[in-house]
C-alpha cells in the first residue's frame, strides 16, 4: 500500500494564530515540534507567532512549516504507513524538504525564516507594485490573449501557476489589476485572492540570485531519502543538485500541478496523504479525480481533539 501513497506538504496561504492557534496548544505532534523548534532558535516560537501582524511573516512561516511536519508526523502514526514519494508545491518545498532528510529540521526552520526576510528586502524595493492574483473557470487561451495584450503596452504579466485546467495565478502591476479583472469576468472567469508579495514569476530572477547568495548558499542541501516530484514540472527530483535547483527554481518558475500530478501518476502514485493547513491543493479537480485524498489539517485535528470519547 505505502508504495503508492505520496506525502503532500501544501503551499501557504493567508495564515495567523487565531486560525491554527489552539490546534498547537492542544496537538501533541506540534507540541514535539515547537520543543525542537525553541531548542533551534533560541526563543518560543509560539509567542513570535502570536504576535506577528503579517500572514507572512518569518515567525508565520515557521510556524506553518512546523505545523506541515506536526500533521505529516501524526499521519503516518494514525495510517501506519510510510509514503514512498513526496511533493510539496510552493511553501511546501520547504516542509518536503526536512520530511525526506535533505535538510535538517533546525536548518530548514532557519532557512525558512531567512528567506523570509530576504523576500520582504527585496519587495521593499524591488517590483514592490507587484501582486499576483488568482483567477478560475477561466479558459487558459483567452487568458493568455489578455495577458499578451497588457504586454505588449509594456505591462508586467506572468503566469506564476497553473494549478488546475482553468485555475491560474498571474504575476502583474497592481496598476493593471483592474482590467485583468474585468477581463477575466468577461471571459465568464472570477477573480479570487491577492497576493502580496508575489510569488513564483519568471521576472523575479534577481530575487532567486539573492536568495542563492545571501541564504541557500549557507546550507548544505543533501539528496533526499525518497524521490520527490518538483512541483514545477513533473519531473523526479533525487539528487542533491536536484533539490537545491527546485528551492531556487520557487522563486522564477510557476508552478505547475497537473504536471506535478502527472509526473505523481509515472510513480503509480494512488493515494495523497496531505498534511498542512490546506484548503486548495487537495480540492482541486486534477487532484480529486486522480487519487485518493487523506487530508491531516488543523481544523479536522482540533475536532478529534476536542470530541468526548463515548464509553
Amino acid at each position: 500500500m505505502s508504495s503508492t501513497t505520496a506525502m503532500v506538504f501544501p503551499g501557504m496561504g493567508p495564515s495567523n494564530f487565531s486560525e491554527v492557534g489552539k490546534f498547537m496548544v492542544l496537538d501533541p505532534y506540534v507540541r514535539r515540534r515547537l520543543k525542537l523548534a525553541d531548542e533551534a532558535l533560541g526563543f518560543s516560537l509560539m509567542d513570535r507567532f502570536y504576535e506577528a501582524k503579517s500572514d507572512y511573516s518569518e515567525y508565520t512561516q515557521a510556524a506553518f512549516l512546523v505545523n506541515s511536519l506536526a500533521l505529516a508526523d501524526r499521519a503516518v502514526d494514525t495510517l501506519g504507513i510510510r509514503p514512498a514519494v513526496c511533493v510539496g508545491p510552493s511553501f511546501g518545498q520547504k516542509a518536503a524538504t526536512v520530511y525526506v532528510e535533505s535538510l535538517d529540521f533546525a536548518d530548514a526552520l532557519r532557512m525558512t525564516m531567512e528567506m523570509a526576510r530576504c523576500e520582504e528586502e527585496f519587495f521593499a524595493s524591488v517590483y514592490s507594485d507587484v501582486v499576483t492574483q488568482s483567477v478560475v473557470r477561466t479558459p487558459g487561451d483567452r487568458l493568455e490573449e489578455l495577458m499578451a495584450g497588457l504586454r505588449e503596452r509594456g505591462e508586467l504579466c506572468e503566469v506564476s501557476g497553473r494549478l488546475d485546467h482553468n485555475f491560474f495565478l498571474v504575476s502583474l502591476r497592481e496598476s493593471a489589476l483592474d482590467e485583468l479583472k474585468a477581463g477575466v469576468r468577461d471571459m465568464g472567469g472570477y477573480s479570487m485572492y491577492t497576493m502580496r508579495p508575489p510569488v513564483h514569476a519568471p521576472a523575479f530572477g534577481t530575487l532567486r540570485a539573492k536568495a542563492e547568495r545571501e541564504v541557500l548558499d549557507r546550507y548544505e542541501v543533501r539528496a533526499p531519502s525518497l524521490p520527490v516530484i518538483a512541483d514545477q514540472d513533473g519531473s523526479v527530483v533525487e539528487t542533491a543538485d536536484a533539490m537545491r535547483t527546485m528551492l531556487l527554481d520557487t522563486f522564477d518558475r510557476a508552478i505547475h500541478w497537473p504536471d506535478a500530478v502527472a509526473g505523481l501518476q509515472r510513480l503509480g502514485v494512488k493515494r495523497l496523504v496531505v498534511a498542512g493547513p490546506d484548503n486548495l491543493f487537495r480540492r482541486l479537480d486534477c487532484t480529486t479525480k486522480n487519487f485518493e485524498v487523506l487530508a491531516f489539517d488543523p481544523k479536522s485535528t482540533v475536532k478529534q481533539l476536542t470530541t468526548p470519547v463515548r464509553v
